[in-house]
């Protein structure tokens, strides 16, 4: 199937790199927030699981003080707050996408200390690229349990398809532009199952 082989990667690369050009001023609007608001590092990395279990750092705009001795929903700070809350913090996901190491749509990817909890089953969520959002993500993301969550990564990766990627975006964009109060923070870390 050409669009799984080569025009996903295709679309996803170009699209990234047309992005990257188009809203560099958002970029450096939140680059110069940063700075006034004296809030550094600027950016978050994290090495994540990619498709066949190859680490590779993901990149976010950093919404969390540097406190790591406070609860992590103790470590908001304004400006991280409103990132999150408005999905920006991602932005920086683009350079992993014109990278080639996670695409678009693709179930999210993991911190590669989970790798050794997946069963046989769910490891195969790493056929795929990872994805800045998914079918778990437009399916209730933090709301549901993680062997929900593996189920539907799964169902992804066996049906991916155009059809399913155009659904999967413009679910997002609903969800971004609906304003749903950021619960991200309240995740459980997967223990396996």
């Amino acid at each position: 199937m050409f669009y799984r082989g080569y025009g996903k990667n295709i679309i996803d690369r170009l699209t990234a790199f047309i992005l990257l050009l188009a809203i560099s001023w958002l970029y450096l609007i939140i680059l110069v927030a940063y700075i006034i608001l004296w809030e550094f590092p600027i950016f978050f990395k994290q090495k994540r699981i990619g498709k066949s279990n190859l680490q590779f750092w993901m990149w976010k705009f950093r919404t969390l003080s540097l406190n790591e001795q406070l609860p992590v929903t103790e470590r908001n700070f304004m400006w991280g707050k409103f990132l999150r809350f408005t999905s920006l913090d991602e932005l920086p996901q683009l350079w992993n996408i014109l990278c080639g190491e996670m695409s678009f749509i693709g179930p999210r990817p993991l911190p590669e200390e989970y790798l050794p909890l997946y069963s046989d089953e769910q490891i195969k969520r790493h056929e795929v690229k990872p994805g800045v959002t998914g079918w778990a993500q437009v399916n209730g993301r933090n709301s549901i349990p993680w062997k929900k969550k593996f189920e539907l990564d799964l169902y992804y990766v066996k049906n991916l398809s155009f059809k399913l990627d155009l659904f999967i975006l413009i679910k997002t964009l609903a969800l971004i532009l609906s304003f749903q109060k950021d619960v991200s923070l309240n995740e459980e870390k997967f223990r396996g199952n």
